[in-house]
């Protein structure tokens, strides 16, 4: 993890009564410049960081993806975009239960959009912001029961990085799901358009783990 002094100058505001860690951190977050002013993996982020995350300590259900998209960037709202549209259906939330933070969190491996790379495509998520908040703000979700990690890089943090790949990470998600301990979690390939090629060549994505995911999810995101 990145030392504390590379956000020194963010100071960490008082816990009032009823504002939890998780709030403070995301806070924090928000005021975080370090892909700009003092990046430590490549180029400063071109653009204004605008840091996008969702949730409170109540969520029980967390969207682990991987960086906001520039429509995110604009709206300042996550997967508002074709690919969250995508998302949702898997999911079987509608907008509102999806954009709930009382019970839904969305936390990005990268927390701004990380600009496009020379083929017009997504750079990756900027590595220090994952280095420098994510074990923080999941220290700040203490409720969590279920985490669905999306693409390569929330699999890698989250389960470790795998030399088979996506594909075969996503097909073991009966033995990741199954595995012991809590919050449990789900893994899953982005819901991009560009991935529509994955999932035709990949009919067991719908046929078998989408009936599950949405049990799930309805699990998780049920009144208590």
């Amino acid at each position: 993890m990145l030392p504390e002094t590379d956000c020194a100058e963010i100071a960490a505001p008082e816990i009032a009564p009823a504002e939890t860690a998780f709030d403070v951190t995301v806070a924090r977050l928000r005021a975080c410049r370090i892909c700009r002013d003092a990046p430590l993996y490549g180029a400063p982020l071109p653009q204004e960081p605008r840091p996008i995350v969702q949730g409170l300590a109540s969520a029980r259900l967390c969207v682990a993806s991987q960086a906001p998209g520039n429509r995110a960037d604009q709206s300042g709202i996550p997967f508002m975009d074709p690919s969250g549209t995508r998302l949702r259906d898997w999911l079987g939330l509608d907008e509102a239960a999806f954009y709930d933070a009382r019970r839904l969190a969305i936390v990005p491996m990268g927390a701004c959009f990380p600009g496009y790379d020379a083929k017009g495509g997504d750079k990756p998520p900027r590595r220090e912001c994952a280095h420098r908040w994510r074990t923080e703000l999941f220290a700040g979700l203490p409720k969590l029961e279920l985490i669905l990690v999306i693409g390569q890089y929330a699999q890698a943090w989250h389960l470790g990085r795998s030399k088979a790949g996506l594909t075969d990470t996503v097909r073991r998600w009966r033995e990741v799901l199954g595995s012991p301990g809590t919050p449990r979690v789900l893994p899953l390939p982005h819901p991009s358009w560009r991935n529509s090629g994955w999932l035709k060549a990949n009919p067991w994505f719908e046929t078998e783990l989408l009936p599950v995911l949405k049990a799930e999810v309805a699990r998780a995101m049920a009144p208590r």
